[in-house]
């Protein structure tokens, strides 16, 4: 790092990917400071999916087992016709002994907790926009413009959505996303008492998920093909006028949810690879380097790895500005990879037409047919990866 600055690490976005970076950072030693636009870090969104590979890497964090801890257990997953019918079928168990962990189903705000108790105290400053003014180079500190006047720094972490303005200074010329043609609608319900099933239910170009969480909590999801940026003047209405005749138990959740906490967001995504994941001593990460669709469940999932392997890359001595283009050379085919991955899930659930509908149909279902181990083994490219070692400085 340069002699001006020697040790100062900086995170823009106080978001999962910007807290598990922090966090990584610290565990090798090397200070740290996030800096949340918002006022709190109460979290956007509401449930999250923490599939194998993304628990091993909080696992080199010391939070993995909180958030096991935290799972809701529930026996069966996958993919139903809405009239209710099992196309495909698994559990959290044959996960689990497949990859050597589960899906665990967590609420975000205990994910943003759990990171940030294990960060020292001060570390997060909300309500502090920042803003990558400098990138800088081998020779000099990158610059990022706070309330209190501009701050050198030897890293940047720019983890500031997929609205980056981090990503439009180092890549100006890049197309920046796309929309997908959806838009998604989350809650959280408290139900008498839990659904016997969980997993998500595809109907002509929509879908609903169903989630238990921790203390009784059900996380509901939809999505639609919706042009981008319509809204509705009660989203909780569209919600049940979607998915309301749909089978149990989604009609009987959605009569539960309260309008006021029903989020809608539409999903833009990263289409177009960057050219690189960092420039100068500044490093892109999680939505800001590869947004994707959510299909997968993979969005926080691969900043969370993004974290780990840039923090493995680094030490109180190393020099960001050297070690960045290996953070790029690991993490830029992998999240290619899985955001293609998610469009081309996206586009199966985007198909809509009778026909279309019953390929699909019949595809998944004998999909579904398959040994349980053949099943999965599909998605070990993604649950099989592996975290690399942190030195553990701090």
């Amino acid at each position: 790092m340069p002699p001006t600055d020697p040790h100062r690490a900086i995170v823009v976005g106080g978001g999962i990917g910007g807290l598990t970076a922090a966090l990584a950072l610290h565990r090798q030693g090397i200070p740290v400071t996030v800096h949340e636009r918002a006022a709190s870090l109460e979290p956007v969104g509401a449930g999250l999916a923490l599939a194998p590979n993304a628990l091993r890497a909080l696992d080199r964090l010391g939070v993995g087992p909180r958030l096991r801890a935290l799972a809701a257990p529930h026996p069966a997953i996958g993919v139903r016709h809405p009239s209710g019918r099992w196309l495909a079928r698994t559990s959290t168990a044959a996960v689990e002994a497949h990859f050597g962990d589960p899906i665990a189903a967590v609420a975000r705000a205990d994910v943003i907790a759990a990171l940030v108790d294990a960060l020292p105290e001060g570390t997060v400053r909300t309500d502090s926009p920042a803003t990558v003014v400098d990138p800088g180079d081998d020779r000099r500190p990158a610059v990022v413009r706070t309330a209190d006047g501009d701050r050198p720094a030897g890293l940047v972490v720019a983890a500031d959505g997929i609205r980056s303005t981090t990503r439009r200074l180092l890549f100006p010329e890049h197309p920046g996303p796309r929309y997908s043609g959806f838009t998604t609608w989350r809650v959280i319900i408290t139900p008498d008492r839990r659904p016997a099933a969980a997993g998500e239910v595809w109907g002509p170009g929509r879908l609903v998920g169903i989630v238990p969480l921790a203390d009784g909590r059900i996380y509901v999801y939809g999505a639609a093909l919706a042009p981008a940026g319509a809204r509705a003047a009660d989203e909780l209405a569209e919600l049940r006028r979607l998915f309301g005749d749909w089978c149990a138990p989604v009609p009987q959740l959605l009569a539960l949810a309260e309008p006021d906490r029903v989020l809608r967001n539409d999903i833009w995504d990263l289409a177009d690879p960057l050219p690189a994941h960092h420039r100068g001593r500044v490093a892109l990460l999680g939505d800001a380097a590869h947004a994707m669709c959510p299909f997968l469940g993979q969005g926080a999932c691969q900043a969370i790895e993004d974290a780990v392997v840039l923090a493995s890359l680094l030490t109180p001595t190393a020099d960001p500005a050297t070690a960045l283009p290996a953070y790029t050379a690991t993490r830029l085919p992998r999240a290619t990879a899985v955001v293609a991955a998610s469009r081309r899930t996206s586009a199966l659930i985007a198909l809509h037409s009778p026909a279309a509908t019953l390929l699909r149909t019949t595809a998944v279902t004998l999909a579904g047919l398959l040994p349980t181990p053949t099943l999965l083994r599909r998605s070990a490219p993604i649950f099989n990866w592996q975290p690399p070692e942190l030195s553990g400085g701090a």
